[in-house]
């Protein structure tokens, strides 16, 4: 028994284990700041890319390059040109409304997005308007995101499968006839 005592007195004198007391203390502050730096980074590419190929879509149908656009058209022309959005063609929903320049009045703030759980979804208004005509387009895209249970994953996630809503609005007037 006296060597027992002995021996753990020894242990609890000995230094040399230091250094991992600091690093497991440390090391759960330092991967939360940079996962939540890596999807924080990742949420700036996919909305930058998203407003790029909104842009350049919107660009072509107010140019007149699109005969007849509805929202299948739409969303594959955004797909196209947004490489970093996965399952774009599932997670993306366009809505294309005229503005009434009488009143000023602007659809209801928050677009519309695709629910992953649901069977159907819900219709979305595309209108190509008329010549002179002001348009506002909005597109929402459903992304998952890389760690959805630590850092700004857990703000973001907007459906129960890890997922979060990326907006873009824009607005354009039709070249005349």
């Amino acid at each position: 028994m006296k060597n027992l005592a002995k021996h753990l007195r020894t242990l609890w004198r000995r230094e040399d284990g230091t250094a991992t007391m600091e690093f497991t203390l440390m090391i759960p502050a330092f991967m939360l700041i940079f996962m939540a730096s890596f999807e924080s980074g990742l949420l700036m590419v996919r909305h930058t890319m998203l407003e790029r190929a909104v842009d350049l879509t919107m660009r072509e149908l107010r140019l007149g390059h699109f005969v007849n656009p509805d929202h299948a058209m739409l969303k594959a022309e955004i797909c196209a040109r947004t490489l970093i959005i996965a399952n774009c063609a599932e997670v993306l929903k366009v809505s294309l409304e005229p503005i009434d320049t009488a009143t000023w009045v602007l659809p209801d703030s928050t677009p519309t997005c695709v629910d992953r759980a649901a069977a159907i979804q819900p219709v979305t208004e595309v209108n190509p308007g008329g010549a002179e005509e002001i348009m506002l387009v909005r597109v929402c895209a459903i992304a998952d995101a890389l760690f959805p249970t630590t850092g700004i994953g857990l703000d973001l996630a907007i459906d129960g499968q890890g997922g979060y809503g990326i907006y873009t609005e824009s607005a354009f007037v039709n070249e005349p006839a």
